[in-house]
């Protein structure tokens, strides 16, 4: 068993972020280029100049117009996530009106930017009383989590306990699917809040899992005389001002409630909130969370974040850890979406009784549930079949759980109270009724319901039949299709962004912006302006300079599909590769490839190091560089912008040097030298050279 104790922080969002991956593109999905504006992916292409072979990313623009992007330029590109995606219009090449779009969102996203950092600011000085972690009772406490933790849930225990032995408070969101293990982090961080005498309240969206919860926290702390309490719509008013009181005077540790404990509470010192499942909750409760918990520590869990929690992350007021790695043995859930189908239900229904299984039937109207619970017991004559929803006491509902835990009956018709808390690992078929008049959050975690063990889970999603589906409908479904890859809560909840916008967080305007230029682009200029106001550069719109710089070096530069034949993996190397901002993060890049695919091939090598040039040309300003050939005098040239930062001490005494070696055109801002190479890593090393003597 993994116990781990914290090294440093993780929470850089950007390097993880799926929003940035072109993993999951496909053929007509929209995509942004930085200088070009949106157009829509038409695959990859090998095209060769001069006898040389590389590998293009092909998008298509209005009129039909085509721009290959090479692929050491990815960095440029990224997927389009706003509303209306696949409608959106697109821009025309060489004309200027996506110039003209950008600039004036570049100057909209600096105000949005200096907001950001006075939210930082005020955060930063509330200092709270750090946490200390005895390594001792923690190793001992941990000892009684039966599991090996996964690599994610470690990285997010680290951070947990890093962020808490702060003088900063800590504001974190998990996000991992249903049974990834969050609820153990939830569980490590309480138990740091009161080794450190300090109280924990953990807020959970109904009562059922609020039960859970207590089951759970109580059999984890039952050795280490901590007192678990839980407070619901179903105690009695009398055992609430009780239990209320026992937590004013200290006796209660650990209180598990529902919104119930959003009202005035005095705590005796609590130290931390931990809110679970917070996409169920609404804005005023959220505000209410805001008001009453001023001080302390907040973590909050969540299968699929909402876009206005997603945003949070964004825009790193709200640090983000990402739990995408499955249990041990955990199957992906197939979906199956088709329209309603007596046929379809009652072989599904037979297939997991022949296998003696159980089924969710979700009916989410209560005034239907019991002519669906008839329905299906005249469609399969014997079948034992029981209900489940809110409105039912809290006794007769709670029976009902335990007796369908222990199969006393086959097919639980409920509403979606089951959405959380449930955990009942011999029930891996859901049929959803209606299931385009859910959420796309509230579908996921739904399904999330089955397939909890080693089994195949299977969820029916029923459509209205007949029924001309509105666009959001539509979209939900078939984005929920397209993920049924284990661990994509997260990257559902930008599908969620596409299809609802990514809100209003710090002002409606802000989500106009983001559906012009697309989230991913959003993003990135956003960070971008965040570290030049924080670098308190002269220059507050440096994040807004962006050479699409060319490399000509008559050197081919790809992935070979002997090497990785699967396009959408290649785009995702290409797309780390663009993106890798040094040599460390490169061989980190170049280690993992060789783990995978075995020892690089030069021109994968070749990849790399043209791409290393490429960035060192753009932070100098240099707009092209031309070396065409190979071997004694040859000739090449180096264009410079207008605005440049390459040392111009260095330049001159280079021509000086050797002026039948390098000459300087001021006219045409070029600078041409003369080489000698024998091959093509001579070349390049050559250039690199040359590039580190400008700068």
């Amino acid at each position: 068993m993994s116990i781990p104790l914290f090294k440093k922080r993780i929470t850089d969002f950007s390097k993880n972020n799926k929003i940035h991956n072109l993993d999951s593109l496909r053929k007509g999905d929209p995509i942004v280029h930085i200088e070009h504006g949106i157009g829509r992916y038409a695959g990859t292409t090998i095209l060769e100049t001069n006898g040389i072979k590389s590998e293009y990313l092909t998008l298509i623009y209005a009129e039909d117009s085509k721009l290959y992007v090479p692929v050491s330029s990815l960095n440029l590109v990224s997927r389009y996530i706003g509303i209306n995606g696949n409608t959106i219009p697109l821009n025309k090449l060489g004309n200027d009106n996506w110039s003209r779009i950008r600039k004036t969102i570049f100057k909209k996203i600096k105000d949005i930017a200096v907001e950001i950092l006075a939210t930082y600011s005020k955060r930063a000085i509330q200092k709270k009383l750090a946490f200390r972690l005895n390594p001792v009772n923690y190793r001992i406490f941990c000892e009684d989590y039966p599991f090996d933790l996964t690599s994610d849930q470690m990285q997010a225990i680290n951070a947990v306990l890093h962020d808490m032995c702060q003088p900063v408070l800590m504001d974190r969101l998990i996000c991992g699917d249903v049974g990834f293990g969050k609820t153990e982090i939830a569980i490590r961080a309480t138990f740091l809040a009161i080794d450190n005498k300090r109280q924990v309240a953990i807020l959970v969206p109904t009562t059922l899992l609020a039960h859970q919860h207590f089951d759970e926290f109580s059999h984890r702390f039952a050795k280490w005389n901590i007192r678990v309490e839980m407070l619901s719509r179903f105690r009695s008013l009398k055992e609430r001002k009780k239990i209320i009181k026992k937590v004013a005077n200290g006796e209660i540790d650990i209180l598990i409630g529902t919104h119930i404990i959003l009202q005035d509470i005095k705590w005796f010192n609590l130290g931390l909130l931990i809110i679970d499942e917070e996409h169920r909750f609404g804005v005023s409760q959220k505000e209410k969370i805001q008001s009453l918990y001023v001080g302390i520590d907040v973590l909050v869990l969540t299968a699929t974040p909402i876009p206005r929690t997603l945003n949070m992350a964004i825009y790193g007021l709200r640090d983000l850890s990402i739990i995408a790695t499955p249990p041990a043995q955990r199957l992906a859930v197939k979906t199956i979406i088709e329209e309603y189908n007596i046929n379809t239900i009652k072989k599904a229904i037979l297939y997991e009784l022949k296998r003696e299984g159980q089924i969710y039937y979700v009916c989410n109207n209560v005034r239907n549930i019991e002519k669906t619970k008839i329905f299906l017991q005249e469609l399969i004559p014997g079948l034992r079949v029981a209900i489940g929803h809110g409105q039912m006491c809290e006794k007769d509902l709670e029976k009902i759980m335990v007796d369908f835990h222990h199969k006393k009956f086959t097919v639980l018709v409920c509403t979606t109270i089951i959405e959380t808390g449930i955990h009942i690992t011999n029930v891996n078929t859901i049929i959803i009724d209606n299931a385009d008049r859910f959420g796309l959050a509230q579908l996921y975690q739904l399904r999330g319901r089955v397939g909890r063990s080693n089994r195949q889970g299977y969820a029916y999603f029923l459509k209205t039949p007949s029924k001309k589906l509105d666009r959001e409908a539509s979209e939900r479904l078939k984005a929920l299709s397209s993920l049924e890859k284990l661990g994509s809560g997260f990257t559902l909840s930008t599908y969620d962004l596409e299809i609802r916008g990514a809100g209003d967080f710090l002002g409606k305007e802000q989500s106009g912006q983001i559906n012009t230029i697309g989230l991913s682009l959003y993003m990135d200029l956003l960070k971008n302006a965040i570290n030049t106001l924080e670098s308190s550069s002269n220059n507050l719109f440096n994040f807004m300079e962006t050479i699409d710089n060319t490399i000509e070096l008559n050197i081919p530069f790809l992935i070979p599909n002997d090497y990785i034949s699967d396009v959408s993996m290649r785009l995702q190397i290409y797309k780390k590769i663009s993106n890798a901002n040094d040599m460390e993060e490169i061989e980190a890049i170049k280690k993992d490839l060789i783990q995978h695919f075995g020892k690089l091939p030069d021109i994968v090598n070749d990849l790399f190091n043209i791409t290393l040039i490429k960035k060192k040309a753009n932070s100098l300003g240099i707009k092209h560089i031309l070396a065409k050939g190979i071997g004694k005098n040859q000739w090449g040239i180096i264009e410079f912008s207008i605005k440049n930062y390459v040392n111009l001490s260095n330049l001159v005494r280079l021509i000086q040097s050797n002026p039948s070696k390098y000459q300087f055109n001021p006219v045409t801002q070029q600078l041409k030298f003369c080489y000698d190479t024998e091959d093509s890593s001579h070349k390049i090393h050559y250039i690199e050279q040359l590039l580190r003597y400008l700068a």
